[in-house]
């Protein structure tokens, strides 16, 4: 099997999950995001593929919520 990549992503002040090169979902949270990659990332488990889920850390420019 193959590799099922998920990465948290803010895209136009909210955030998206970017997997396997396309953008996906439009959260208002980066939680949100994550619980959808997460649930993606369970059933690629399930099929048997390798799984990669990323979230970017907070910093000054990068808070959890793209909204302030």
């Amino acid at each position: 099997m193959g590799l099922a990549s998920y990465a948290i992503t803010p895209i136009d002040g909210k955030w998206s999950v970017l997997h396997d090169g396309e953008v996906e979902g439009d959260y208002v949270t980066k939680e949100a995001a994550f619980e959808a990659a997460v649930a993606a990332a369970s059933l690629a488990i399930r099929e048997g593929h390798e799984v990669h889920v990323s979230a970017p850390g907070i910093t000054r420019g990068n808070p959890t919520t793209t909204t302030g």
